[in-house]
């Protein structure tokens, strides 16, 4: 049984805490994605079945909404606490990864300038960030060479999505790389009029070479 967030710190300050001062290249920036990634779990003594929603909706400064959305997601400051939206037409498993994407935005609010020259090194650092979380290295590992190499089967253990399990796979080096074409995840907010509904644009994410 998972057991409660701890209070004497918060554990967003605690995430930000990892970040350096200084610019650093994207790859720092996903050796950095994957440290928050662990302490994370370790802050929230996920058990072996992983992060879930309800560990995160018991922050103090998160709130987590499921709407009608272009995307997968968006997360913005509404002057009080930060809004986690999840579009309430995917996949249970989409949502749970890209509630952690979210969060990871949330994480590097005040540093993304310094961690990434583009936004698709920063959507790519969110997906890797997510994917740490819950899909923890060593566990997937594990899982992949005692029980079981079905993508199908590896997703239902690790309660993600057959694209991000193939995803992380490449990344841990437990197969050969491939192309994959991904849609936007998520929105990002824009300049909205005082006293009108906050509006937000998917992000597309076709590599930038700047």
């Amino acid at each position: 049984m998972n057991q409660p967030a701890p209070q004497s710190k918060s554990i967003l300050m605690s995430l930000r805490s990892l970040t350096p001062f200084g610019h650093i290249d994207y790859d720092d920036a996903r050796t950095l994605a994957e440290r928050q990634a662990v302490h994370l779990v370790e802050l929230l003594h996920a058990s072996h079945d992983g992060i879930h929603e309800h560990d995160l909706a018991e922050l103090p400064f998160l709130t987590i909404v499921r709407e009608p959305l272009p995307t997968s997601g968006l997360s913005c400051w509404d002057g009080h606490t930060w809004i986690i939206a999840l579009n309430e037409s995917d996949s249970m498993a989409r949502q749970r990864f890209t509630l952690l994407h979210e969060l990871k935005h949330i994480i590097d609010h005040a540093s993304a300038k310094r961690l990434y020259r583009s936004e698709w090194q920063a959507e790519r650092a969110a997906d890797y960030f997510a994917a740490c979380a819950l899909m923890p290295k060593r566990d997937l590992k594990r899982v992949f060479c005692t029980v079981t190499q079905r993508t199908d089967q590896l997703a239902r253990y690790f309660g993600v999505s057959q694209e991000a399990v193939r995803v992380r796979l490449e990344q841990t080096g437990l197969v050969d790389p491939q192309i994959f074409t991904r849609p936007p995840r998520c929105a990002r907010p824009v300049s909205t009029t005082p006293g009108h509904d906050q509006r937000f644009r998917p992000v597309h994410l076709t590599r930038s070479h700047a």
